[in-house]
């Protein structure tokens, strides 16, 4: 949409905040209709029971995941194409248990929609923390919470509160998964924002893995915050979904022990920018901009110059332009 020119990256051409659509004939809309009424009353109850009861009980893990998994198979979410990046098909049961997010790991993951937090849960069952810019604090939060924020307006400052960093936590949870989305908010999945620099607080034993996710159709991405009845129209009448994800290799973070962060009092402040701006060193660019260009690969898209504050000034023109019916 030539209206939002001003929120196409200048470089690639890409505008990563518009929602993607995908055409469809009278046939197919009349047949996701049906769909969508059958399945509708099924996924609002199961999601009920699951979050307000379920979650809140001391299930095994394994359990816990086979009741994330009938959260998925009931949109149809089920086809799942799943590769470690450079490793051949057919061969991911050879590759050795260092290739795949384990304990003490971090998932620098895409952001693209609700379904990502809910997939990560599944197969990893993570601990979800909330990236701010110019900061290396992260906020935990649970996985609805981290479900709601791919729908919620991008937050450009940090609460003053409820913090704390990736190495506290790795060190309070070391035989758990530790989940990122890096971005800070949501887009359609054609472009990989700037970073906020809290993956910077990583140990260096802790590796970081990035995630890529991309859906077969895209539609059920949501880089418009307060669009749930758009999303769950074109989550809830497709037959089917297919997500294709990718796994690069776990790199460890060589910065940490150069800025002293290691340090359990080190009281960190990054400068301006998305990243950190001044106060980032070159082997802390390196590592941040390895993570991207890994995450960029893997969803074959392209960094973008857009940031947090052009999505978040992106989001108060598209609700100046749509009025109410923007957010649906």
């Amino acid at each position: 949409m030539e209206k939002y020119s001003q929120f196409r990256d200048r470089g690639s051409g890409i505008s990563p905040f518009l929602p993607a659509a995908k055409p469809t004939s009278i046939t197919a809309k009349i047949l996701g209709t049906w769909i969508f009424i059958l399945r509708l009353p099924l996924f609002v109850v199961y999601c009920s029971l699951y979050f307000l009861v379920l979650d809140h009980l001391p299930i095994p893990p394994v359990l816990r995941k086979l009741l994330l998994w009938a959260m998925l198979a009931i949109p149809g979410v089920w086809w799942i194409d799943l590769q470690l990046d450079g490793v051949k098909r057919g061969s991911l049961s050879q590759q050795p248990a260092s290739r795949f997010p384990r304990e003490r790991a971090v998932i620098a993951a895409q952001f693209t929609s609700p379904v990502d937090a809910v997939y990560l849960a599944t197969i990893f069952d993570p601990i979800f923390v909330v990236s701010y810019p110019d900061t290396r604090k992260v906020q935990r939060v649970s996985l609805f919470r981290a479900m709601a924020l791919a729908l919620a307006p991008p937050s450009t400052t940090a609460p003053r509160t409820g913090l704390t960093d990736l190495r506290a936590l790795v060190k309070e949870n070391p035989h758990r998964v530790i989940a990122v989305f890096p971005e800070m908010t949501t887009t359609n999945g054609k472009g990989i924002l700037p970073f906020s620099p809290s993956l910077l607080a990583t140990p260096t034993d802790a590796n970081i893995f990035p995630i890529s996710m991309r859906y077969t159709a895209p539609d059920i991405t949501t880089p418009i915050p307060g669009a749930w009845l758009s999303f769950l129209w074109n989550l809830l009448r497709r037959p089917t979904h297919c997500v294709r994800v990718r796994v690069a290799e776990g790199v460890s973070n060589t910065s940490v022990a150069v800025n002293g962060l290691n340090h359990p009092s080190m009281e960190d402040t990054a400068g301006e920018g998305e990243n950190g701006g001044h106060d980032l060193t070159p082997e802390e660019e390196r590592l941040l901009n390895g993570i991207s260009d890994s995450l960029a690969r893997l969803a074959r898209n392209k960094r973008v110059g857009l940031t947090l504050r052009d999505k978040a000034a992106f989001v108060e023109a598209w609700s100046k332009g749509k009025g109410a019916w923007g957010r649906l």
